[in-house]
């Protein structure tokens, strides 16, 4: 096990690239599954999470081929079978229950364990089962994992209780090759959900109003390969602007879609940060007093819950009471014990946390308990004074390409270090 450590005072200063969207690369390589034939995902981010999920693909015998640097991947299908996946690496990622939807529509079938993934409060998967058996799927939770099967999907009208992107998702995938037609009523609107719908559609799907909130869905008999470039990740563009405005002078984000975070560049206007964008990059040079605002994450094109820690830390150093409240996971405040280890002043009411500043944060020794978190506070080292030691770093490795490489291309100091055995148990029993 390695841990972070970051050496605050370092202004960013320069160019880094954004990769490949995480929240698309994970429903895009289940959705390959439906093919008939090689499936080419180009730009995929090189993280833990695709790592996982290819060789959850191979498990089913499915074969898969990296391209050169790993950004690219040939999925060939033609062998898949319908075999469970009960667990082990089903544990590893929530966004293994995308094979539900998949799995079922390929095969009328599917057995998955109940899936896995950084724990951020209830997240129940009722709207996910309540799509699969309106379009004719049996759908039972036996010993721990969930048992799919259906005769012969047919479409249906579904109207999602709540907004949800799995759900959204994962009924594309079962309704594609069901017969007839399937509307999604209320259906979530994330340019994620839009680049799988790319993606089925290039395979021969037929699907309307993807980025409305009804998504019409005429059943086809055959999916074929094809090839298809990913979005860039727009919550990593998001992570590196929040950083360069908590610790840079001028950062150009480079590779990233500008209309996919208007919600959060408008906030970081509202503090102060001047912000330049064009077609495909970011311009940001913060002020050196910053004024605190408030913040409600909601679902798209609202603020993304997938920011919401990474601006916590942000707000420390802003000049007066800035309430951040997140309306989508209300276990996702674990951050704000490790923050105020490094000295800043954070209250929690409810699902919200109060943040009164600017203080100046400290190193510390800190662990991320989830994937933003992990965020969150590699931000704060780079405003802290002194160094930050950052353990779980397990989750950042989970959806974040390169983190110390591009945090170092951009003038922070930042290294991983092995763990020690002592200090492998204490975060162990933390």
């Amino acid at each position: 096990m390695q841990k972070m450590l970051v050496e605050g005072g370092h202004p960013l200063q320069g160019t880094v690239r954004i990769s490949g969207a995480k929240n698309s690369a994970v429903a895009l390589l289940p959705a390959a599954i439906l093919a008939d034939s090689t499936v080419t995902l180009e730009g995929l981010p090189s993280i833990s999470d695709v790592q996982t999920l290819a060789a959850l693909l191979e498990e089913i015998g499915g074969s898969v081929e990296w391209g050169p640097q790993d950004h690219a991947i040939h999925i060939h299908p033609e062998r898949m079978v319908s075999m469970p996946l009960p667990n082990g690496k089903v544990k590893k990622l929530r966004a293994s229950y995308y094979f539900m939807g998949a799995m079922l529509g390929k095969f009328n079938q599917a057995v998955i364990g109940l899936p896995g993934g950084c724990y951020l409060g209830p997240r129940p998967i009722d709207q996910h089962i309540k799509g699969f058996e309106a379009l004719g799927a049996e759908v039972t939770n036996e010993q721990g994992a969930i048992y799919l099967r259906a005769k012969e999907l047919r479409g249906a009208r579904i109207y999602l209780d709540v907004v949800s992107v799995g759900a959204t998702i994962n009924i594309m995938l079962a309704a594609v090759k069901a017969k007839g037609k399937t509307v999604i009523e209320n259906a979530a609107k994330e340019p994620e959900i839009i680049d799988v719908a790319t993606l089925l559609t290039s395979m021969g799907a037929n699907i309307k109003g993807v980025g409305t909130d009804v998504i019409r869905i005429e059943g086809v008999e055959s999916l074929h390969g094809c090839r298809h470039t990913i979005i860039p990740d727009r919550i990593e563009a998001g992570t590196y602007t929040i950083a360069a405005a908590a610790a840079g002078k001028e950062v150009v984000i480079d590779n990233v879609i500008p209309q996919h975070l208007e919600s959060l560049l408008a906030k970081l206007r509202e503090m102060g940060v001047m912000i330049e964008d064009s077609d495909e990059q970011l311009f940001i040079a913060p002020k050196k007093q910053l004024q605190s605002v408030d913040i409600k994450t909601l679902v798209y094109p609202g603020f993304p819950t997938d920011l919401q820690q990474p601006f916590t830390s942000l707000l420390t150093k802003t000049a007066g009471t800035g309430v951040v409240t997140d309306t989508i996971y209300s276990a996702r405040l674990k951050h704000i014990d490790e923050l105020r280890r490094m000295n800043a002043n954070i209250k929690i009411e409810g699902s919200s946390a109060i943040v009164t500043g600017p203080v100046k944060l400290q190193g510390a020794r800190v662990k991320a308990s989830d994937l933003r978190a992990g965020a969150a506070l590699v931000i704060a080292g780079l405003m802290a004074d002194g160094i930050t030691e950052i353990t779980g770093l397990e989750h950042i490795d989970r959806g974040y390409e390169d983190m110390t490489e591009k945090l170092t291309s951009l003038g922070a100091k930042v290294w991983r270090e092995k763990m020690t055995e002592k200090e492998i148990a204490q975060h162990q029993n933390s």
